[in-house]
């Protein structure tokens, strides 16, 4: 079934809004990416217009910058420490924007998105 990023067909008391429109291909999503820990791997998909946009599917190493000597370094992943966007991503190994992970630095934050951007950027945390 298509995945829809579009307002829900449920008002929040629960009754259903009335369908004044179908389903537009504008409005199709498509399933997580879910990046996880291990040998670089990506994947290139097409988007709307023709358009090419790289995901990454699984990736060790990332861009870390250290905000106290303004530096920049690649660094390896050891494991993610911590996710909010869902605890159970952190036994999986799941990278997602927001995401704390181990580095041989220390921990780091991540600020890129590696599942539509296709890169892993982090920052160093004390």
């Amino acid at each position: 079934m298509a995945k829809v990023q579009d307002r829900s067909k449920r008002k929040l008391s629960g009754s259903r809004y009335v369908a004044l429109k179908k389903k537009k291909q504008y409005e199709l999503g498509r399933q997580p990416t879910l990046t996880k820990v291990g040998e670089t791997k990506s994947k290139k998909i097409r988007t709307m217009s023709g358009r090419r946009k790289e995901i990454l599917l699984t990736g060790d190493l990332l861009n870390l910058y250290n905000p106290k000597t303004k530096k920049y370094s690649k660094e390896k992943i050891n494991t993610v420490i911590e996710n909010q966007a869902n605890r159970h991503y952190v036994r999986r190994n799941i990278l997602t924007k927001g995401s704390i992970v181990e580095t041989s630095q220390g921990k780091a934050k991540l600020t890129s998105r590696p599942g539509q951007e296709g890169t892993l950027n982090a920052v160093l945390i004390e």
